[in-house]
């Protein structure tokens, strides 16, 4: 028999789907945008256990859910989201059953980047400094009163997608040129919904040279108990700000306090309205100094769950559906017992995906998960065009040597063969 319960699971992925499914059946209702849907891959959720409907409007999708919990006698006891760009929606939804989830004007203050980062330097929280770009003289002024390398982003975003580190003014042109561009083409992707397009908002800050981090911790009333712990080997290939891969660690860079650092990560959280969740943020340690780049009311992506998963045996999804249902958390340590480490696979051309080869790497008993992502007849474009469909798949394993990360990730992802056809 069905459970009366059920968490909002909103605007997440098929794959996710499909692991939440498997390992927490019967407890979610997934709230599903139809293309999603018709492009999955993994089998689709019973009637039930699923609402598709268009997650641009609001209005009408808070009408479809509670047509749905009515005519199968569920109601919704939390709500959860793994997406920037379904965590607004995700907050209405919570706001409207009275459902645990971070509040829409913390959401709001995450999102965006220019607000986010303000409201951590009034708060004496390092982060880079920053300005709203209205135009190419905002920038090129910025840039000359910084006197230092600079990186332009859209307002809001998430990961690398359409930003730019800049060494001169010239690359500040075309990065400011090439960003307008692209959130034009972007316009209806929820992701950078807000956004006026006839004067496309971006944002200008100071380039913060260091090592890149990123961790999930669990917030709860001021109180932070971290998670995961990860440091980024950065791409040598691609646009900036492409990670290459993620390797779990046991501690933060010599000189730092893990008691202050969840002390930190805190304040920050507090300062942005969150008071209870789990979440992600990214931050560069610059001379023994955290510097905040992000941080959101969800855990982190990519291969970060699966590579969760195989170093610290905890299922960072189910994790959340338990904070957001307000059940006994069990987490273990964040430090993993051994190295472990996330690979990911880019294509390096566009073009027609044809098929990937891991016959070389499969046997190799330090090779304990690979994932595939793209599928034959999959349409690849590549950056700035497109940052996902170029990303084809991760494997996780355990580095022979932690201290030449990126050479080892180098020769592993040369020992398989993609194929893409030129279109």
């Amino acid at each position: 028999m069905r459970s009366e319960n059920r968490l909002l699971v909103v605007g997440t992925t098929s794959d996710y789907i499909d692991w939440i499914r498997s390992t927490c059946p019967q407890r979610a209702l997934f709230i599903t945008d139809p293309f999603v849907r018709s492009n999955a891959r993994e089998p689709a959720p019973a009637i039930h256990e699923e609402v598709l409907c268009e997650l641009t409007d609001n209005e009408p999708v808070l009408k479809t859910v509670t047509r749905h919990l009515k005519r199968w006698g569920l109601r919704a006891d939390g709500v959860a989201c793994f997406d920037c760009e379904s965590m607004a929606l995700a907050a209405l939804l919570a706001q409207d059953f009275s459902a645990d989830f971070a509040s829409l004007s913390a959401v709001n203050n995450c999102r965006d980047k220019l607000v986010s980062k303000i409201l951590w330097q009034k708060n004496g929280i390092g982060t880079p400094r920053i300005a709203p770009a209205r135009n190419i003289e905002d920038v090129i002024d910025f840039f000359s009163t910084l006197a230092r390398d600079c990186v332009l982003k859209p307002l809001t975003g998430s990961g690398s997608e359409l930003v730019f580190h800049c060494k001169n003014e010239k690359e500040c042109r075309r990065a400011f040129t090439v960003i307008q561009d692209g959130l034009r083409q972007r316009k209806n992707h929820r992701l950078y919904k807000g956004n006026s397009y006839d004067s496309p908002p971006i944002i200008v800050e100071e380039f913060v040279n260091g090592s890149e981090f990123s961790c999930d911790f669990f917030m709860d009333e001021e109180a932070v108990t971290l998670i995961r712990l990860a440091k980024k080997i950065p791409s040598s290939f691609g646009p900036f700000g492409i990670t290459m891969g993620y390797v779990l660690v046991d501690a933060l860079p010599q000189g730092i306090d893990l008691r202050m650092f969840c002390q930190y990560l805190a304040r920050a959280a507090d300062v942005l309205g969150i008071k209870r969740s789990i979440c992600m943020a990214d931050f560069v340690v610059r001379g023994g100094d955290i510097v905040l780049l992000e941080m959101a009311p969800r855990p982190g992506g990519d291969c970060l769950p699966a590579l969760i998963r195989n170093a610290l045996q905890l299922d960072i999804l189910a994790l959340t559906l338990d904070a957001a249902q307000k059940r006994p958390l069990r987490i273990g340590s964040f430090r993993p017992s051994r190295p472990f480490a996330g690979v990911r696979i880019h294509a390096t051309q566009g073009g027609i995906f044809k098929r990937i080869n891991f016959a070389s790497v499969e046997q190799n008993p330090r090779i304990k998960e690979i994932h595939i992502l793209r599928h034959p007849g999959d349409i690849i474009r590549m950056p700035p065009e497109d940052y996902d469909s170029f990303v084809l798949g991760n494997i996780i394993f355990t580095p022979e040597n932690a201290m030449d990360l990126m050479g080892e990730c180098r020769r592993l992802l040369d020992m398989i063969d993609v194929e893409i056809e030129s279109p």
